[in-house]
């Protein structure tokens, strides 16, 4: 437990740290958290290529046609979520290859990593990042298939389709009975 001396110290410490103030600074420090950009608020990242994000935006748009604001908005969610687990891909590859690279440098062969990414996932001592990623792939997946359904019923809709409402599962579990 801290002494009153420490305590006090402390305040005084924190006082005269308060992260930055000016622009500039709080630009600088604003990714300091991301290390891959799932989750992150922005659709881009600062080493994303804008156009190459655009010119994907614009296709998948043109393929999804929205005909209102509402089908709009589905279909940048669509969007965002196929840009996220293309991202999430990537830091996947990278996160592999990081510990394929890693079990080489400590005494393990080519050989004995033939299946690499299969291997990569079964080792014991493989980073819990696997976990992560696999979460974060099954969020995306049914946050892009959930918009992409209500989309497509809108649409259906809109064009004199009789289209059901959404089903809903209602799930009871009981253990051992």
């Amino acid at each position: 437990m801290a002494s009153k001396k420490q305590v006090a110290a402390n305040r005084a410490n924190a006082q005269r740290s308060t992260g930055p103030r000016t622009p500039e600074g709080k630009a600088v420090v604003r990714l300091n958290a991301v290390s891959h950009g799932i989750l992150s608020e922005a659709n881009m990242l600062p080493d994303e290529d804008p156009e190459r994000f655009n010119a994907f935006s614009e296709a998948m748009r043109d393929h999804l046609a929205p005909a209102n604001e509402l089908e709009a908005l589905l279909a940048d969610r669509i969007v965002s979520n196929v840009w996220r687990l293309r991202r999430l891909l990537q830091a996947e590859d990278w996160a592999q290859w990081q510990l394929g690279f890693l079990s080489l440098k400590y005494g393990e062969t080519e050989k004995d990593r033939e299946n690499f990414a299969g291997y990569a996932y079964m080792r014991e001592e493989s980073p819990q990042v696997f976990t992560t990623f696999n979460r974060y792939e099954a969020m995306l997946e049914r946050g892009l298939f959930r918009a992409l359904h209500e989309l497509q019923r809108l649409q259906a809709a809109r064009s004199g389709q009789d289209v059901p409402p959404p089903a809903a599962v209602d799930l009871h579990v009981h253990g051992g009975e």
